[in-house]
């Protein structure tokens, strides 16, 4: 893959911005329950994702990157409207995304620019006004999901709907005429876990079905009883605790369900190759932006958890990586230490797109990939989602700190961590009084930013 990158670099080293008719096309892919530190190029020691350390390698990869939700509905929705869920307010059990917000998402604004806007894959959310709705997004719409990931085509062979994702997406470049500027999302399940099916939780396709064979599994680093036990009742009787039974509870269960998981990923990674040779055989990856990021982390067993949806690190860091053939040589294979977002993907689609008048004023703003941005001090982040097993919180992140507030526990929900002295936040300190200014100060984040979050999109609409 990327062959062509040396002579690219030695052409493109110096030019940072595209006029308006070399506009780039942008490439989004998106993986599914993917925490940050499961890739090859940040060190993972098992999961194979050579693709994707390629970008890495000859693009930037965010290390501090984050969710402000952290489940699909409501981060995909802040993907496309760079809003956080007290803005958009979708998520599961509540309404569609607004009609109006689904106007203004990156891809009804790129289409409106004369891109060819498309998207494959799992999309995850609802919106207002359904196909009519999606119609004005997207040019081309291929809703591809698992449940079951082997699908039984109607010549009666089954294919892997990561297969079918790689296909369809393929399928959309080379449709696309060749003086056409184009906005393709790519959405893929991997790594979700198939939850009707607890045998074969993560079905991977034939061609990773014996990769890791015989490679033992390594048990999380977080392991230890004892951590799961320090919680308070109402997350060890969460749904954390639920699907940590379902996935890794006994030693053969863990083996199987984790070497799968890595399966699924690089199953994912070896269709994404597929894709950017598509590009290449086009002979248009020197005008095309791509863009890789998870939509929420995953607990593999750290802390007795399964799942996302709580405050740790595990729940709400994300891979990201941006590759940009614009970027000058001496810029490429970054790691870059900005704090980050998903709220930032919207902003960052429409600066590449030549579009830079909608997020002054909006909590999203675009990556540094090739020039710096202002540096944030910290971000909010919640969970509003109501489900009997899923606390719902609110949240601020600093550098260094992190509060979280559960809101329908207030005797044993709030949580104060010290990043820097305990960055496995093992440790709460919200009831240690010499931290007595550090609770004061990020509760007043925390509630100045959720009526911030809110006030930057429409009301919460009315369930009738």
């Amino acid at each position: 893959m990327f062959r062509f990158c040396g002579v690219l670099i030695l052409i493109l080293g110096s030019v940072e911005v595209a006029s308006a008719d070399e506009r780039p096309n942008v490439l989004l892919l998106v993986s599914d329950d993917h925490r940050a530190d499961v890739l090859g190029c940040a060190g993972h020691p098992i999961v194979q994702t050579p693709n994707i350390d390629r970008l890495a390698l000859e693009g930037v990869r965010f290390e501090q990157a984050f969710v402000t939700t952290s489940i699909c509905a409501a981060s995909r929705a802040s993907i496309l409207t760079g809003l956080p869920e007290s803005a958009h307010h979708h998520t599961f059990g509540r309404p569609g995304l607004r009609a109006s917000l689904a106007r203004s998402s990156y891809p009804a604004r790129l289409r409106d620019e004369g891109y060819r806007t498309g998207f494959v894959g799992k999309f995850g959310i609802r919106v207002e006004g359904g196909s009519s709705l999606i119609s004005e997004m997207f040019d081309s719409f291929a809703p591809l999901t698992a449940g079951p990931y082997r699908k039984q085509r109607s010549d009666g062979t089954i294919r892997h709907v990561t297969d079918l994702i790689g296909d369809a997406s393929i399928g959309f470049l080379a449709q696309t005429r060749e003086d056409q500027r184009f906005c393709l999302s790519v959405s893929f399940n991997a790594g979700h876990a198939e939850d009707s099916d607890l045998q074969d939780h993560y079905p991977p396709a034939d061609a990773e079905a014996d990769l890791h064979a015989g490679v033992p599994m390594p048990r999380p680093r977080l392991d230890d009883p004892a951590i799961f036990s320090a919680h308070p009742e109402f997350l060890r009787n969460s749904m954390h605790r639920d699907r940590y039974h379902w996935r890794w509870d006994t030693p053969e269960k863990y083996q199987r369900n984790l070497r799968n998981y890595f399966r699924l990923l690089s199953g994912m990674d070896r269709n994404i190759g597929r894709i950017l040779a598509e590009l290449e055989r086009l002979g248009r990856t020197q005008n095309t932006v791509v863009i890789f990021l998870g939509d929420n982390g995953y607990y593999m067993g750290e802390r007795g958890f399964a799942g996302k949806w709580s405050h740790y690190e595990e729940s709400l860091r994300i891979p990201l990586v941006v590759f940009d053939p614009r970027l000058p040589v001496d810029q490429r294979g970054r790691v870059d230490e900005t704090m980050v977002l998903n709220l930032d993907l919207k902003p960052t689609i429409l600066q590449i797109a030549g579009v830079t008048d909608e997020w002054a004023s909006s909590p999203g703003r675009p990556l540094p990939i090739g020039t710096p941005t202002v540096s944030r001090d910290g971000f909010f982040v919640e969970h509003g989602m109501k489900h009997p097993e899923i606390p719902r919180w609110i949240g601020y992140r600093e550098a260094n700190m992190k509060y979280a507030r559960y809101l329908d526990h207030p005797s044993d929900g709030e949580f104060l961590h010290d990043l820097q002295d305990d960055p496995d936040e093992l440790v709460n300190l919200a009831a240690d009084s010499s931290r007595a200014a550090d609770l004061r100060r990020l509760r007043k984040k925390c509630e100045t930013s959720h009526l911030a979050a809110r006030a930057s999109g429409p009301p919460l609409p009315r369930v009738l």
